[in-house]
């Protein structure tokens, strides 16, 4: 089962605090023995405080922790890490608001190891050379064709590239303590890239703006106990809304979004016990609504006898295989601890 904590302050942003400590009771059972000579009495209290030693220390299994700061048309950015250090992925969403958020929940502006960039769209882009020039330790990691379509799109300070570490789809790097892999997924940016990123056994895909799932894509999210994917549109809302019919089209060819529909059905086929949690990203503000996204997916999980747990860590939520929740586009999510299942 996933264990996770998140709370909700009621101030601007989702707070979480883990808690530092964890109570112990040892019970002992005396008798009065025999006195014992010098060199047993030494091995006995050896072996009494390596016993001891086993019974309290508990030792924490890796775990990720994981926000949203944002999952939309309007801006996207996230952040994933281990209890020392993370990474922020994209950058659409402003830094300000972002690293205040990471302070508040405990992660300092050294603890980021880097930016990593899925493509080259300003909702995923706008603020990733304001965070490099700002805190000059970090580097901004995308393939050169990423970096090639930021400089070609967008009025952004052609030195960026001195903040830019180049990277290879499908051919791993280490941020910290994690082990990231960019890999293929299509849609109409330059070089668009998901992250597969692994801490321990724990193993975290993210596949956000694609217009369908192929090959490879599918081959790194049906291993990931923890997924992040996108449910961009509800087919019957974009047909019938206001969109001009080219933008239409393009949303739904396979280099455009993917609908609840289509999201709903690999998840479905892709299910296995392994997967604890789903976190449905970059919904249409105007062509879906979080309620059709969570629907779609709940009910193609349910047909196979899955339970789903709405992600917001009730004793019921806990019980359920799975945890499903569609990321707020303007606000934070909740902070997660994340850990796979045992």
């Amino acid at each position: 089962m996933t264990r996770y904590k998140n709370i909700n302050s009621g101030a601007q942003y989702n707070l979480f605090a883990e808690e530092k400590s964890v109570e112990k009771e040892v019970i002992a059972d005396f008798e009065v023995k025999p006195a014992k000579a010098p060199t047993e009495e030494k091995k006995v209290a050896e072996d009494d405080a390596q016993a001891f030693s086993a019974l309290t220390s508990v030792k924490a299994a890796p775990s990720f922790r994981f926000i949203s700061f944002g999952s939309g048309s309007s801006g996207n950015c996230a952040y994933l890490g281990t209890e020392k250090g993370g990474i922020i992925i994209d950058a659409g969403v402003d830094h300000a608001s972002v690293f205040e958020t990471l302070k508040a929940n405990g992660v300092r502006p050294d603890q980021v190891y880097g930016v990593c960039l899925t493509h080259d769209h300003g909702d995923h882009i706008r603020y990733a050379y304001a965070i490099a020039r700002k805190y000059k330790h970090i580097r901004i990691y995308c393939t050169n064709r990423v970096l090639n379509g930021i400089l070609k799109r967008h009025n952004v300070s052609r030195r960026i590239k001195e903040y830019h570490q180049p990277i290879f789809k499908e051919i791993p790097f280490k941020l910290g303590d994690l082990t990231i892999t960019a890999f293929e997924v299509p849609h109409d940016g330059f070089d668009n890239a998901g992250f597969f990123v692994e801490y321990g056994e724990n193993k975290f895909a993210i596949a956000t703006d694609l217009g369908e799932v192929t090959e490879r894509a599918r081959h790194y999210m049906t291993q990931a106990d923890f997924l992040m994917i996108e449910a961009n549109y509800d087919l019957e809302m974009l047909e019938n809304g206001t969109y001009p019919e080219y933008l239409k089209n393009r949303i739904k060819t396979t280099t455009g979004h993917l609908d609840n529909a289509d999201t709903a059905k690999f998840v479905g086929e892709m299910y296995t016990s392994k997967l604890k949690n789903i976190f449905l990203c970059h919904l249409s503000n105007d062509n879906n609504t979080p309620e059709k996204a969570i629907d779609a997916v709940r009910s193609a999980l349910e047909s196979r006898g899955v339970t789903v747990g709405d992600a917001m860590g009730t004793l019921e939520d806990r019980g359920k295989d799975i945890q499903l929740m569609a990321l707020p586009r303007y606000e934070c999510s909740p902070w997660f601890v994340l850990r796979r299942g045992e």
